[in-house]
């Protein structure tokens, strides 16, 4: 196993230029963040291809979670060193609601349904300011069962389907990455089924995807890279297929 964490360095602009061309569609590069002086992302390094599909692994507490944040640009964690680039723009410079505009669509663990909405209403409430997605009709064809609570409260539905609203919502904007935050947590094996078909139609649309799921085994064969982290730093970046084969890998790294 190759370890793939990177030593602490300032990016030079020589590596600018890598990151922002058009070999990686998606790049961070170097990156560094933390919750006030909790050192929490250590040096993560990852790339994705144009309509890849990316396990980020590792166990809890890991910094998987913090990673996607500071990928979207929340305001926690703080990046105080590195990079972040997609398809040419540096998301680095902006803050959150500017990494949405540019195509970054974050679907955090706790989904964020907004309250007393029906189910249409928060889709295009999604939709009230440009770049605008997917059509809501559309969709509701990819989401059958959206579409048949589309007069519901939102939050009255079931976790599966408030799940399924929260990914929906997102494509909803017009998403070049779509980032997934524990989409199966606490869900029904049959509703794990129909969260992993919709994720498959998401990957045959070609939009790139950053899946981040304790349920490893289920995230590895739905994607096409996987990286681990450890501790806040990366220590494997290979093939999904490299870690479903490697017993023990998995079990140093994810314990599975």
């Amino acid at each position: 196993m190759t370890d793939t964490s990177i030593e602490n360095r300032p990016s030079t602009a020589t590596d600018n230029a890598h990151i922002a061309g058009t070999k990686r569609f998606f790049a961070a590069e170097n990156i560094h963040a933390y919750y006030g002086e909790s050192y929490i992302v250590q040096g993560v390094s990852l790339e994705v291809n144009r309509g890849e599909v990316l396990a980020l692994l590792g166990r809890n507490g890991a910094g998987k979670t913090s990673t996607l944040r500071a990928i979207a640009r929340l305001a926690s964690p703080e990046i105080r060193q590195g990079e972040v680039w997609l398809d040419g723009e540096a998301l680095h410079d902006m803050v959150a609601h500017e990494a949405s505009i540019a195509g970054v669509g974050l679907v955090p663990e706790d989904r964020r349904i907004i309250a007393g909405l029906t189910v249409q209403e928060n889709l295009e409430l999604a939709q009230i300011a440009e770049p605008i997605g997917w059509p809501i009709e559309l969709l509701y064809e990819r989401f059958p069962r959206l579409a048949e609570r589309r007069k519901q409260e939102a939050t009255t539905m079931s976790g599966g389907e408030q799940q399924m609203l929260a990914v929906a919502r997102a494509l909803a904007r017009n998403v070049k990455l779509l980032l997934l935050d524990e989409p199966y947590e606490g869900l029904a094996p049959v509703i794990v089924q129909e969260i992993e078909r919709i994720v498959r139609e998401i990957k045959e649309a070609g939009i790139t995807t950053i899946i981040v799921e304790q349920n490893a085994i289920a995230a590895l064969k739905l994607a096409d890279r996987a990286v681990i982290l450890d501790s806040g730093e990366v220590v494997f970046d290979g093939t999904a297929e490299k870690v479903l084969g490697d017993e023990d890998l998995r079990q140093q790294y994810l314990a599975i």
